[in-house]
């Protein structure tokens, strides 16, 4: 099938991250022009990039801080200098609140960084993709929106209140051509999964025993769900939330 991606310019961020990584290469294997957003891990976004180009696409490391407002704006308009107009956001960038118990600085901070400093980006993207009439927004959130962790507010509030912004603009934004959907990925295979405290591979493993399908998700999974979603290829789903979990849900 094809995506209809081919030149299109994809910002990606999170792009050091596996999930990300796995996102912005599924989006050039398409032929999109992407941009790799990182924050805290310059080298991974720089490899991603390296990655992509040797395998003949072409892509761009930028830095993109979401506790800054006016980054949003100078992220955007560095990828439109050195790419071309943004088609497709895939908001995948996440700051990690601390391994500890929910603080009001800790919600507050948390509030800030992950669903204002995604709020600022869309809103930097959106003028643009009104104008040309088409453009693809993918917000990552979580299966701990409805399974949240016992021990932490926090990171389960920030991917509610972007699942509700993302119902917002799928409504308001689809009449410019603008399509908004979520991904909710489940418990992933990343070197964060097996570090996590408690966690290790028997742990992932025993995680994969309980899900239909026999393992956990992998990055790939993820990023297949979002490029089609972020594509051509989807012309009439909006406003939807799709659970990339194996059916893990079911079985709960």
């Amino acid at each position: 099938m094809d995506l209809g991606l081919n030149g299109r310019v994809v910002l990606v961020t999170g792009a050091s991250g596996a999930i990300g990584a796995a996102i912005a290469a599924t989006f050039a294997q398409e032929g999109a022009l992407v941009a790799a957003g990182w924050h805290g891990n310059e080298e991974n976004a720089r490899a991603v990039v390296e990655s992509i180009t040797q395998a003949g696409g072409k892509a761009i490391a930028v830095r993109i801080d979401q506790r800054d407002r006016d980054s949003a704006r100078a992220v955007t308009d560095q990828v439109e200098r050195e790419l071309g107009d943004i088609a497709v956001l895939v908001a995948n960038a996440v700051a990690w609140p601390p391994m500890a118990p929910d603080t009001w600085d800790i919600l507050s901070e948390g509030l800030v960084a992950n669903v204002t400093g995604t709020m600022a980006l869309v809103d930097a993207v959106l003028p643009r993709m009104r104008d040309t009439g088409w453009g693809r927004l993918v917000l990552i959130s979580s299966d701990v929106v409805e399974q949240p962790m016992p021990a932490a507010v926090t990171y389960p509030a920030v991917k509610g209140a972007i699942e509700t912004a993302a119902k917002v603009l799928a409504a308001r934004e689809a009449r410019h051509g603008v399509l908004t959907n979520v991904v909710r990925p489940g418990f992933t295979l990343t070197d964060r999964a097996l570090n996590w405290p408690g966690m290790g591979r028997q742990a992932v493993d025993a995680e994969g025993a309980k899900t239909p399908t026999g393992r956990i998700c992998t990055p790939e999974d993820v990023a297949s769900a979002v490029a089609y979603l972020g594509s051509a290829a989807n012309g009439h789903i909006n406003g939807e939330t799709l659970s990339i979990a194996g059916g893990r849900q079911l079985t709960r």
